[in-house]
């Protein structure tokens, strides 16, 4: 039995906007990326509003989006990632958002069945750019393996 999931989360700083014309086609596709997300093989969770929003959700201010999941494991969040058709939209990040200096994406293992929180999310970011790569909080490049 998995003691642990794998949670991440990943920010993106808007050029304009959301509800702007330069941002139309990203808005457009939100609902079928979450869609492909939930039906992949290892999804597990992820954070969005009462209205099944997590564009609304805002901790780091009006300019910013968060995007917080939960993966079985890294393969299977990789994947997604990686392997489907979430690859076009990455493609496509430098017409919506602003390039970012520091990390965007972070990882982090959690009990099985534990729902981030924002809060939580964005501190685990904040110790990836502080304290680089450790078990708490690492990247895709650097990742470490289940706690279990």
């Amino acid at each position: 039995m998995t003691t642990h999931h794998l949670a991440q989360l990943n920010i993106a700083r808007l050029t304009a906007p959301l509800d702007s014309p330069p941002l139309a086609d990203f808005v457009a596709n939100l609902d079928r990326i979450n869609a492909l997300a939930e039906s992949s093989p290892g999804f597990v969770w992820r954070l969005k509003d009462e209205a099944g929003d997590a564009t609304a959700i805002r901790p780091l201010g009006d300019d910013t989006l968060i995007n917080v999941s939960v993966w079985q494991d890294l393969a299977s969040l990789q994947a997604f990632v990686y392997r489907s058709a979430h690859v076009e939209i990455m493609k496509r990040r430098k017409e919506w958002f602003e390039a970012m200096a520091e990390a965007f994406v972070v990882l982090w293992w959690v009990p099985a069945g534990h729902q981030p929180t924002a809060q939580e999310a964005v501190d685990r970011l904040a110790l990836l750019r502080r304290d680089g790569p450790t078990p708490q909080a690492f990247g895709f490049k650097s990742a470490f393996g289940s706690p279990a």
